[in-house]
């Protein structure tokens, strides 16, 4: 690291010995709370890259906030938030847009394009790990929106979309010496080799996926790594093999973000060192492909394999959603999906090519003219104000969580929703004589 730009060696191991750990959080800006219901109080100190990101004094449990549970926020690390920072000034986020997330679990960048898209955009949030795919899923259905779709596939099989997303985030596995200060263990796997291998892998990754990228497609790229060979080598073989263009960004110098160029081409590039910032190591890139090509994938031959529910299953699932007429319906193993109406060109596209984890918002299934909802439904941003709920302070909504016996006070019969600070935590069923806990076993607070 001796000569890269912004290195500061003595202020470098002050900071990583000192071992003092930054904790922030990042609010979901369609859940409305009051602040004062969370294991932190509101607002703190912002974080200057990140609309809705600020710092906490110290790390509370997390566990311990239903909120935390109820999608209101996500807790991220600081410097990893500029990827708002990079979409906003590279794109025009204000209209449609295909965006993929290809290394997205646990899901902390997802939520924050998802965040930022318009109503009419889709994101499709990818892992390529089969048992990290399922964290993601569980924390996009925390999330609560409808536009995304969640896959679990290789790079390469993102070329038989070829130019089809209009934006693609590259987190790049890494070395990890970036998350020195705030895991030990990334020390000892840490070693040059690894750098060598993971830089091998990441010129695999973005040669895989970068034909699915449009032309004057933006592609974002980043790393927690310090290595050059991760970062700014990366950038020169980006210039030099997709012959894709650097994007220079704009940065407060109050921010402490160092600005670097790569060596043969002079490709841009932004570090985060902690002790410069209030964040962990990080470093991200944005370049804009150059080369021409069809505009996007041919939808005209893919064939419609979707089962449709009936239209007496689809009036009983109605009333549950906010604005029914924007939505599609789909049926899956007996499972009613609801997906926006803007979806329906893109999920056949999507399902051709790719295998789907999770699309849209499950409703549930309808069982003698009942629906049997779905957790997805309680904790999505599309269901209905209408729906019967029970507000409960922070010990039985922690009772809920651990899928615990509750006995709340209430007249209400059949299915209403447990909420907590006015969010939705999940399902409960009333009968004459108990309440059932519909919170998924898999999610559940196992500790005390």
């Amino acid at each position: 690291m001796q000569n890269i730009n912004g290195f500061d060696k003595e202020n470098f191991i002050e900071v990583h010995e000192s071992g003092e750990p930054v904790t922030s959080v990042r609010q979901n800006p369609v859940k409305f709370f009051d602040t004062q219901h969370s294991v932190f109080k509101m607002p703190g100190e912002k974080i200057p890259w990140s609309a809705n990101g600020f710092y906490l004094p110290e790390r509370p449990s997390f566990t311990a906030d239903p909120l935390f549970h109820a999608g209101a926020y996500y807790v991220q690390e600081a410097s990893s938030m500029f990827l708002e920072e990079a979409l906003k000034q590279t794109v025009d986020l204000s209209r449609p847009l295909k965006i993929l997330d290809l290394c997205a679990a646990p899901g902390g960048k997802s939520t924050v394009i998802q965040s930022l898209l318009s109503k009419e955009s889709v994101l499709v949030s990818n892992e390529v790990i089969k048992t990290r795919v399922t964290v993601l899923a569980e924390n996009i259905t925390k999330w609560g929106a409808a536009n995304v779709v969640v896959t679990n596939n290789d790079p390469k099989d993102f070329q038989r979309l070829e130019n089809y997303f209009d934006v693609i985030v590259v987190d790049a596995p890494c070395s990890g010496s970036g998350l020195f200060r705030k895991d030990p263990d990334a020390v000892k796997e840490w070693s040059e080799n690894n750098v060598a291998l993971c830089s091998q892998r990441q010129q695999r990754i973005l040669a895989d996926v970068f034909p699915a990228l449009k032309p004057d497609g933006i592609l974002i790229y980043s790393t927690c790594s310090y290595s050059k060979e991760e970062d700014e080598e990366i950038c020169d073989w980006m210039a030099e093999e997709l012959q894709a263009a650097s994007c220079k960004l704009q940065v407060e110098s109050s921010w402490g973000i160092v600005e670097t160029a790569s060596a043969k081409n002079g490709a841009w590039g932004y570090r985060f060192y902690p002790g410069k910032v209030k964040g962990e190591g990080f470093f991200i890139a944005a370049v804009k492909k150059n080369n021409a090509g069809n505009n996007s994938t041919p939808v005209n031959k893919i064939k419609n394999k979707r089962e449709q529910p009936s239209s007496a299953a689809i009036e009983i699932v109605k009333p549950f959603l906010k604005n029914a007429g924007d939505f599609f319906f789909i049926k899956q193993h007996e499972e009613i999906i609801a997906l926006p109406l803007h979806l329906q060109t893109v999920l056949p596209v999507l399902q051709s090519a790719l295998y789907i984890k999770k699309a849209g918002v499950k409703m549930g299934t309808v069982i003698r003219n009942e629906l049997i909802p779905e957790h997805e439904l309680a904790v999505s941003t599309i269901i209905s104000t209408a729906i019967p709920s029970i507000a409960v302070e922070k010990e039985m909504a922690l009772q809920y969580l651990r899928r615990q016996e509750i006995k709340p006070a209430t007249v209400l019969k059949g299915w209403a929703l447990l909420t907590y600070a006015s969010l939705p935590l999940g399902w409960v069923k009333i009968l004459p004589n108990r309440i059932n806990n519909y919170y998924p076993a898999a999610w559940r607070i196992v500790n005390k």
